[in-house]
């Protein structure tokens, strides 16, 4: 950013406070308080100082009690869920860390933090013009209203690491060539469902834009429909009826959209300067809500000759790889809120470009197969809408919900009048066509299975099979992004796409993998951690029996199935072994009897006689469970082996509900995240072997990693991948590793 000009930003704290409590997991002072929040917040602030450099800083909040909206709309913000409690009790903590840092706030009683961020921005213009580049920092896109030449919003797009910088070029591009000034009548046509801005019923994002595009504005839309002109009439009879009978609601909702630029606050730009602050006041401050990791980014206060103060900032002198990938920035947050141990800590730093690796490689794509997979799925869409019209006896659009409803549960002729009984209501009065109230009926009528059906095509095709061909870069490869710590377990997540999503099971899940394929002279090889969880169970909970049926490599579920059962394990039959292997993978998810019933199919009273004789068997296994509960009850976390923390404060939630998540939460992690340790470490270690030429790493999927591998270093490399990963991390039961080749995804064959 140029440096002709000064800088201020404005902070909207409200809406960073709650983005921040959103986006970051549970992190609490030593005193047990909670403060992501406020963490968030810092964080954000610290990153703004070191990016923008600003001569002066100004922070807005929002006022309890009514403003002037509510008064003018009852309805106004009606349909946003309350934030808890939890949330509101850090405002003063972040007020504290602004005041360490001597940030003027500012708020007024009957008006939002926008309005006050409106007028403090008019203010400048109006005083300073092109001298004083504003710069909005906020969670939300409210006041991208207020973006010119002068002003630009700074925003995020996912989490609080991936930002944005709004300026007018920015604005039209996310808006299609709308501008700013625009943003107040695009809320006044679309509405804003966050806010609960009604806007013009029926028109959404899309409608929105053709309209303001080809009108320009709302009084433009309105003018034209009056004079009944040529250019009016080319608007769709649906949409036009729509405008006319919502043209009230749609200049109200613009005047609710419209930030006030008014607000009577008390305001001189030198109060805003930011100057110099006391630096162990502010370290004192962060190290008692136990921000370690963020004193050493701290802005070093100088003072130049001239007297003002100006700010040395960490990092803003140049990049580092740890300083130019935002995970290492989160690594060392969760280290220094001590949800990583020491070892952890190194392992995740480990990891990072080895993970850069994987997304940079991507993995090839069978086009011309997808596009014959799609003409497959295409007929089998159009056979099940045929068999669900003949079920109905009529035509209509089975993708509308409402006219589902209708079809399902009115009277005949018009309807099938199945029982609604038990099933829920949209907000609007219909009765749910939602997949789980449809499982519901699936034994009442044949058409219910025709349905799930349908929508479980639809979703193949509209999630995997019709959009993976186009996102594919020109060498046919898809790259997922991986967050290595984007779950609260340790395990990494995938997006763009989810290839952890990719079905496996089922008619489809195979010839969509299929499409998946090694490029030439190359095969796919998969290693996957046999029953990593179980065996980790094992170790744990030291449960003796279980133990050493994993040394004798012996089948656990058909074990366990002989000891529930009370039979010779060569008896079990195909469903005394399925029913066990639910009862092991539940155990471990903290499920319980309706659960279990659920899953193995049973009724309640068998499911509980079963896990009683489960416990009864395995003794251990109900000791861990016990102590584990009781020491998250006690101290508010669990962790993994490593040292990984999990933050649990539901567990003495005053909520059963709440209350019984938790525990399912605090049993599972010490297991499942100890997992997702072991493969990252097994992960850290292969990333030598990772870059010698013909072999790459290309996905890990909770407990498997799938490679690429040349075709004359197969025989050569897997033993050696097989070994590193068995011996990542030593427990008292072997890790065990399956591997598989094959020319696809979906063509893998064991080869040990």
């Amino acid at each position: 950013m140029s440096k002709d000009k000064k800088t201020l930003v404005i902070l909207d704290c409200n809406a960073l406070i709650h983005r921040s409590f959103h986006a970051l997991p549970d992190f609490r002072t030593p005193k047990g308080e909670l403060v992501n929040a406020v963490y968030g917040f810092t964080s954000i602030l610290l990153k703004v100082l070191r990016e923008f450099n600003p001569e002066y800083v100004a922070a807005t909040f929002d006022v309890a009690g009514p403003t002037f909206r509510d008064e003018e709309y009852e309805e106004y913000k009606a349909n946003r869920v309350k934030a808890p409690d939890e949330l509101y009790a850090q405002i003063p903590k972040v007020k504290e860390v602004l005041g360490a840092l001597n940030i003027s706030i500012y708020e007024k009683q009957g008006f939002e933090a926008d309005d006050v961020i409106g007028t403090i921005a008019k203010l400048i213009a109006d005083a300073r013009g092109r001298l004083v580049e504003t710069i909005i920092v906020s969670g939300d896109l409210d006041t991208l209203q207020l973006v010119d030449e002068n002003t630009k919003v700074y925003t995020m797009r996912k989490g609080l690491q991936d930002t944005v910088l709004y300026d007018v070029e920015a604005v039209k591009k996310r808006f299609e060539g709308l501008t700013p000034e625009q943003m107040v009548d695009y809320k006044g046509l679309r509405g804003d469902p966050s806010d609960n801005i009604p806007g013009v019923t029926g028109v959404g994002e899309k409608t929105a834009i053709q309209l303001l595009s080809d009108f320009g504005s709302i009084d433009n839309i309105y003018k034209e429909i009056e004079k009944d002109t040529e250019k009016s009439k080319k608007i769709k009879p649906g949409f036009r009826d729509k405008l006319i009978r919502y043209k009230d609601q749609a200049f109200f909702s613009r005047e609710l959209a419209t930030v006030r630029k008014d607000v009577p606050i008390d305001f001189k730009l030198e109060e805003l300067e930011w100057r110099n602050y006391d630096r162990e006041n502010v370290e004192r401050v962060f190290r008692g809500f136990n921000f370690n990791s963020l004193v050493s980014r701290l802005p070093t206060a100088t003072t130049d000759v001239g007297g003002r103060t100006s700010s040395a900032l960490p990092g803003s002198g140049g990049t580092t790889p740890e300083t130019a990938d935002p995970t290492y920035e989160k690594i060392e947050m969760f280290y220094g809120e001590g949800i990583l141990s020491e070892e952890v800590y190194e392992l995740e730093k480990k990891l990072v470009p080895v993970i850069r690796g994987m997304e940079e490689a991507g993995i090839k794509i069978g086009k011309k197969y997808f596009a014959v997979l799609a003409e497959k799925i295409s007929r089998e869409l159009a056979g099940a809408e045929k068999a669900i019209y003949k079920i109905v006896g009529k035509s209509f659009n089975a993708n509308s919900p409402q006219q589902l409803s209708e079809v399902l549960f009115a009277a005949p002729p018009g309807g099938l009048m199945l029982p609604t009984k038990g099933l829920k209501k949209t907000p609007g009065g219909v009765v749910s066509t939602a997949a789980p109230e449809l499982e519901k009926l699936k034994d009442k009528h044949p058409i219910i299975k025709e349905l799930l059906k349908y929508r479980e095509l639809q979703k193949l095709n509209s999630t995997y099979i019709g959009p993976l061909p186009g996102i594919a870069d020109g060498n046919d490869r898809i790259h997922t992004k991986f967050d290595q710590l984007g779950t609260a377990t340790g395990r990494l997540s995938s997006s763009k796409p989810n290839m952890q999503n990719i079905p496996v099971r089922g008619e489809w899940g195979p010839k969509i993998r299929k499409g998946f394929i090694a490029e030439k002279g190359h095969k796919f090889v998969a290693f996957d951690y046999s029953q990593m969880e179980l065996r980790l169970a094992a170790h744990i909970a030291d449960d003796k029996k279980m133990k050493e049926y994993f040394k004798d490599d012996r089948d656990i579920h058909k074990m366990t199935a002989s000891e529930v059962f009370g039979v010779a394990p060569d008896e079990i039959t195909k469903d005394m072994r399925f029913r066990a292997k639910a009862l092991n993978f539940g155990v471990l998810y903290g499920m319980g009897a309706s659960g279990f019933a659920k899953s193995a199919d049973i009724s309640r009273e068998e499911a509980q006689s079963f896990i009683d004789n489960y416990f009864a068997r395995f003794p251990a296994i109900r000791e861990y469970i016990e102590k584990t509960t009781e020491f998250a009850r006690k101290n508010g976390y669990v962790e993994t082996l490593l040292g990984r923390k999990r933050y649990i404060p539901e567990m003495t939630s005053s909520h059963p509900g709440l209350r019984s998540q938790a525990e399912r939460m605090a049993i599972n992690h010490p297991i499942q995240g100890t997992a997702a340790d072991i493969i990252k470490m097994a992960m850290a270690k292969l990333g030598i072997i990772n870059q010698e030429s013909g072999i790459r790493m290309l996905l890990q999927i909770h407990d498997e990693l799938l490679f690429e591998i040349q075709d004359d270093k197969i025989e050569e490399i897997y033993p050696k991948i097989k070994d590193i990963m068995e011996s990542a991390y030593k427990i008292t039961v072997p890790l065990k590793v399956d591997v598989s080749v094959g020319p696809s995804w979906g063509e893998l064959s064991r080869v040990t």
